[in-house]
């Protein structure tokens, strides 16, 4: 008799431990697996994509075989594990159809681990409507963090199928442009030294002309006018800078300096509604 309650509690007991057991290993293996990528990031600079996604990779064998060595460790499932065996060839049909869509997604995501279309921590456009910073690239879908701190989870098979913005694709470096109404009145060459001496002396500015164009004289900050309206002129500039969201508070800070000189210097400005331009973050 107390030989039967030990191995019926032996019975019981294996597979919990071990399902216990593997979900533990898996939790641990995530953390360090998880440190040590950022301090690989961190440290040397490397690219987290392929990184990240052999961790999920791992984690999910480390639970396939967790669980499936606790199921057999039940006799009746192991029974029942030998009687599909027989019908192996069946059962990979149907389990082929039921997992058509998750198996797309794994196939979907190691391509983009592969040819990288976008990485981690790349800032995307997608549908001209979702937009943010990739944080993970998982077997089934990519995570995007928005600029309002939100998830948005996308699956790999359909953002593989979008044509998409990567503002951080092979260069990260990028021009926005400014425009400025003024009045028809106004001093240009006036103007013009303005915008070149406010645009300069900011810290986020990046000089982008290349030797050919210095030798050649052309101006560290490219000052046009673009046009003309019914009541004043339109002139742009191009601000270059290393990435996008310095390039979107360089402008912001840029655009607020020459409003203060154009004051200082008694410059008007045209601001009629139908031409008011305003800054829009992308």
């Amino acid at each position: 008799m107390k030989d039967n309650i030990l191995n019926y509690f032996f019975q019981v007991s294996t597979p919990v431990v071990i399902f216990v057991a593997t979900i533990i290993v898996a939790f641990i293996f995530r953390k360090l697996y998880n440190n040590f990528i950022n301090h690989s990031s961190r440290i040397m600079h490397n690219d987290p994509t392929n990184y990240k996604f052999v961790g999920h990779s791992m984690s999910a064998i480390i639970y396939l075989v967790g669980f499936g060595w606790a199921i057999y460790e039940v006799p009746q499932m192991r029974q029942v594990a030998n009687s599909l065996l027989a019908g192996a060839g069946i059962l990979a049909v149907a389990a082929g159809f039921a997992s058509q869509h998750a198996l797309s997604n794994i196939i979907s995501g190691l391509f983009i681990v592969i040819f990288k279309p976008f990485r981690v921590n790349d800032r995307l456009l997608i549908r001209d409507t979702m937009q943010g910073f990739v944080e993970d690239i998982t077997l089934r879908h990519t995570v995007i963090r928005d600029f309002e701190n939100r998830r948005i989870i996308i699956p790999n098979t359909v953002i593989s199928d979008e044509i998409l913005i990567n503002f951080d694709f092979s260069n990260d470096k990028i021009v926005r442009p400014i425009d400025l109404n003024v009045a028809m009145n106004s001093n240009i060459d006036l103007i013009r030294t303005i915008i070149q001496e406010e645009v300069a002396k900011h810290p986020l500015f990046l000089d982008n002309r290349t030797s050919e164009d210095i030798e050649m004289g052309k101006p560290k900050v490219p000052v046009r006018v673009i046009g003309f309206t019914t009541i004043g002129i339109t002139i742009r500039t191009w601000t270059w800078a290393i990435d996008a969201g310095q390039a979107y508070e360089l402008a912001c800070d840029v655009m607020e300096s020459i409003k203060n000189r154009f004051d200082e210097q008694n410059v008007e400005m045209a601001l009629a509604n139908k031409n008011f331009t305003y800054l829009k973050k992308i």
